[in-house]
């Protein structure tokens, strides 16, 4: 197989870009030459922002039996991207979100759920929502419904992260000591390691499919007990999960997702958009996900060996709960409980 990958050297593209190879695939990758991609992969430089900036791509040789473009800004970057290439590639991938769908989608939700209005695939950038149901009718209208594959992908995990989350976790463990755990401890998440989206991404690609696809863990993959405690027995030291109902969390004023990464309150909007999808088309056509202590020993491992610092995308915001903040919660926690001192 002959692949091309439009990014390849971060997060979800390397992932692909590593699989593909280990599959013994001709990968490309297509990028701005800011991050170094795998070794073995043909490597071709532009930026898509730019005028002529995807003249690397127009004059290299070759065809290929598959595109994976993972753009999430401007939508009429994967229009020019997918026009020029559609008649050098067999089928395109797109990378899209579970973003797409209208807010809020219930519980249970599958592709055919209401989608976001007014996106547009020759738009400029706007809302993140927006611009990856802007790149599917981009991929879609160069590539027709039979040659595109929409990956809406949930929440994703592993080496490599660099959105911020579960390695804001595991260096919050690591420093050790009271850790505010957001509770019920068996909430259940739903998320895919990066590594199996990619597996399911190029199996897409050799069973010839077509369409949009829920791509995140069955629901109850995991909770958030089994998450963090995993990330304690990976990181060792001296934490300890202080376990802290919804209403105090909120009550604080702590945002969830952001400031309390991956966790988001029981019985809310949020979690039904976030850890309730219908995954059941992914599953028939070779979704298989990983236990969770095997994603957090991995992302742990590949996070020391890159110095504890994971990379972080400048178009997404920061994630964490600063310190002083959760120790006055802990601190008013505690003081509730008798028989405890804060």
């Amino acid at each position: 197989m002959k692949l091309l990958i439009l990014g390849g050297t971060e997060f979800a593209g390397r992932a692909v870009a590593e699989a593909a190879l280990g599959r013994g695939w001709e990968v490309t990758v297509f990028h701005r030459g800011r991050h170094e991609p795998p070794a073995g992969v043909r490597s071709l430089h532009g930026d898509r922002t730019a005028p002529d900036g995807l003249a690397a791509l127009a004059e290299a040789e070759g065809d290929w039996d598959a595109v994976v473009d993972t753009w999430s800004a401007a939508p009429r970057a994967v229009r020019d991207s997918a026009r020029l290439l559609r008649g050098r590639a067999g089928r395109y991938v797109y990378v899209s979100s579970c973003s797409v769908y209208r807010w809020a989608p219930p519980a249970g939700h599958a592709e055919d759920a209401p989608l976001v209005e007014g996106a547009e695939a020759d738009a400029e950038q706007t809302e993140y929502a927006q611009d990856k149901r802007g790149g599917e009718l981009a991929a879609v209208e160069a590539f027709g419904a039979d040659r595109s594959v929409l990956v809406r992908t949930g929440l994703l995990l592993g080496p490599y992260e660099n959105v911020g989350r579960l390695p804001w976790w595991l260096n919050r463990i690591a420093r050790g000591g009271p850790v505010l755990a957001p509770g019920p401890r068996d909430l259940p998440l739903q998320y895919v390691d990066v590594r199996d989206h990619a597996e399911w991404i190029l199996g897409a690609v050799e069973r010839e499919l077509s369409g949009p696809y829920n791509l995140v863990s069955p629901q109850g993959h995991t909770t958030m007990g089994e998450l963090l405690d995993a990330c304690v027995a990976t990181v060792g030291g001296t934490a300890e999960l202080r376990w802290t109902d919804p209403e105090v969390i909120l009550d604080a004023g702590i945002e969830p997702w952001t400031q309390l990464p991956v966790w988001v309150p029981p019985g809310s909007d949020l979690h039904d958009a976030l850890h309730g999808a219908d995954v059941s088309r992914a599953v028939a056509t070779g979704l298989r996900c990983r236990p969770v202590a095997e994603t957090v020993a991995d992302t742990w491992r590949w996070l020391r060996d890159a110095g504890g610092t994971a990379p972080q995308r400048p178009d997404r915001t920061r994630k964490g709960l600063d310190p002083e903040v959760e120790a006055k919660v802990l601190a008013e926690v505690m003081e509730g409980v008798p028989g405890t001192t804060p």
